[in-house]
């Protein structure tokens, strides 16, 4: 019985191996560049690529688990569809998918409704699921770091409906319990979905509140403005990308990204712990300035 990690050497699937091997469950992990694979002992590697289905079908052989990540590309749709049926073609019945909260709300934005045309044909497909659907990950910030203690302003285009932040350690270690739950069920469990949060909904003043007390001076909140937030982005990513983005930051400003109803209690029966909070993310940040 193997668990077939994809998206192994990322910051969420590479903590997913971590916490696999550390509950003893015999892992695979698929990259595309095995020399930049730094795995646990024991952590089996595949090499191979979403568009190589040849190497899909080797790195899926045997498997009988699926952690499914695929990375915010222009075929993103097309890769994560490829994986499903290679998966379906080896017998693979138990996937825990990475998706995004509210994939079916931010239809206009393109990696958001990819994932969710992924969740609609994970179930059409019959398989037995668990769709994650993770909150804004707290770890973005750090592209902005140094603007927050450099230019003292928060720039993220968070807004005042608020967004549920969530730490990728929290996104990890879920996703970790999730497949083991699914790989040690006697029968393939059904499918179902859960929101990733984290344990407060956030708004961009109140972020710079946080980021001010840390730092202990003052830090404005200038994230409204999608057009300079796109502009920004494009020195650094693809111009699809950014505007993408600048999408996502806009429908921040008009919907949040706001927790159901017993959603971080949940997660923190889940964990058997409370889930990491932001201003706890902030202290490490610049304790290990």
């Amino acid at each position: 019985m193997t668990i077939l990690v994809t998206g192994a050497t990322g910051n969420v699937g590479r903590q997913v191996v971590e916490h696999l091997v550390k509950r003893g469950a015999d892992v695979r992990a698929l990259v595309r560049d095995p020399s930049k694979a730094e795995f646990p002992a024991g952590v089996s590697v595949a090499q191979g690529d979403f568009l190589d289905v040849d190497s899909l079908r080797s790195a899926m052989s045997g498997v009988s688990t699926l952690f499914l990540l695929n990375a915010v590309v222009p075929d993103e749709f097309t890769q994560a569809l490829t994986a499903l049926n290679v998966a379906r073609s080896a017998g693979i019945e138990r996937i825990v998918y990475l998706s995004v909260i509210h994939a079916d709300v931010y239809v206009n934005v393109p990696h958001f409704a990819g994932k969710f045309g992924v969740e609609r044909m994970i179930e059409q497909m019959g398989f037995k699921a668990t769709i994650l659907r993770p909150a804004y990950f707290i770890q973005n910030d750090l592209m902005v770091k140094d603007v927050i203690t450099g230019y003292g302003a928060y720039p993220m285009p968070v807004g005042a409906k608020g967004l549920a932040m969530i730490d990728v350690r929290d996104i990890a270690e879920i996703a970790a319990l999730e497949l083991l739950r699914r790989e040690q069920a006697a029968e393939p469990l059904a499918l179902d979905r859960i929101n990733l949060v984290g344990p407060e909904t956030l708004t961009g003043a109140g972020i710079a509140a946080i980021w001010s007390d840390v730092l202990a001076r003052p830090i404005a909140y200038g994230g409204d403005n999608t057009e300079g937030f796109e502009q920004n982005l494009k020195q650094f990513m693809p111009a699809w990308a950014a505007y993408d983005m600048r999408l996502m930051g806009e429908r921040f400003l008009t919907d949040g990204m706001l927790p159901e109803a017993g959603d971080v209690e949940r997660l923190t029966k889940l964990l058997g712990r409370p889930l990491r909070s932001y201003r706890a993310f902030a202290s490490e940040t610049v304790a290990s300035a």
